[in-house]
């Protein structure tokens, strides 16, 4: 079979300067036994009589050991594994023992090798896409390929696996029967507060890419849009380090201004918009104050709370304090 582009391994990829940085999502886990290691025969088989198509596979976000034994076999069938960087899937490659002919697919080349890509699919060919870590599409250059690849009627098929989004959002602790994915907020704070205020009025759990450098900014603008709403902050999901941290937008900024920004990959989750934080105490007596003083206080007191989403006991409580305060300041 022809290919689309000149063959390529990941070994004729050059390798990282010293001191380079890869992107920690996708940068596959140092510390992830391989197979071998783990005492394990061959886990995938070949299928010489794989369908022809276009395979959309996802891999593991961090630990080697999410991949799924489907995707492993998708990859070790079909002709032309095609990936954002050949490097990355290079090592997940070896660390199951897989071979295969690797082409890069990325942002930067994705015009010129399409047509290339498309021609071999419309001739019958197998070619598998991945991204350096995750469900392919998600933030991720291949939508356009298969956009392409779906409109000249050549068969897709989706390898499910790991996701970020949906890995952050399963223990957030935050609704999931509403969500959005709403990728990386523009960079620049005008924007990105355009960007966040279409989004306000959605009743489902918001998801967000971001980097270390700009969460701090992320969240206060955040904070500034959307209130105190409930929110969670997920960071090397599957790794060693993963770690979630819950709170209201306003704490979640605060920390993080304090702290510094954290390592690795982050995924921002804020609630719907009844998740908020607790009201202020100010806005709770100055609703007491203004109530008419006429009325039962436990009738007001169920009103207030009601509004603020507040427990009718809490809120009497300090009804009675208020009341009794300003009893003792008549007579004084």
């Amino acid at each position: 079979m022809t290919c689309a582009t000149p063959p390529e391994d990941a070994s004729s990829d050059p390798a990282p300067d010293e001191g380079e940085e890869i992107s920690p999502e996708a940068r596959l886990e140092d510390d992830s036994r391989q197979p071998e290691e783990a005492g394990t025969s061959r886990l995938f088989r070949i299928d010489p009589r794989l369908a022809p198509g276009l395979y959309v596979v996802s891999t593991p976000i961090g630990n080697l050991r999410d991949i799924t034994l489907r995707a492993l076999d998708i990859l070790a069938s079909v002709d032309v594994v095609c990936a954002e960087d050949t490097r990355v899937a290079g090592k997940l490659m070896s660390a199951f023992g897989l071979s295969a002919r690797l082409r890069p697919y990325h942002d930067h080349n994705g015009a010129q090798a399409r047509p290339g890509l498309l021609k071999e699919l419309e001739s019958g060919g197998r070619i598998a896409l991945m991204s350096d870590a995750g469900t392919p599409l998600i933030s991720d250059p291949g939508y356009k390929l298969v956009r392409e690849a779906a409109e000249l009627g050549i068969p897709i098929y989706a390898i499910p696996g790991a996701s970020a989004p949906l890995t952050a959002l399963a223990s957030s602790g935050l609704p999931t029967d509403r969500f959005t994915f709403a990728g990386f907020p523009p960079p620049k704070s005008s924007a990105r507060k355009r960007f966040l205020t279409e989004m306000k009025s959605g009743q489902g759990t918001l998801i967000f890419f971001e980097g270390p450098s700009r969460l701090v900014a992320s969240l206060t603008d955040m904070a500034e849009v959307f209130g105190a709403r409930e929110a969670a902050v997920a960071r090397e999901l599957t790794k060693k380090f993963e770690e979630t941290r819950r709170g209201f937008l306003p704490d979640l900024a605060a920390h993080y201004a304090e702290a510094g920004p954290p390592r690795g990959e982050i995924v921002i989750l804020v609630g719907p918009p009844g998740e908020q934080g607790p009201p202020e105490a100010d806005a709770i007596d100055a609703a007491i104050l203004a109530a008419d003083d006429s009325r039962p206080l436990k009738e007001i007191a169920a009103e207030i709370a009601e509004a603020l989403g507040l427990k009718r006991r809490d809120v009497y409580e300090r009804a009675l304090e208020l009341r009794d305060k300003g009893n003792d300041e008549e007579e004084a």
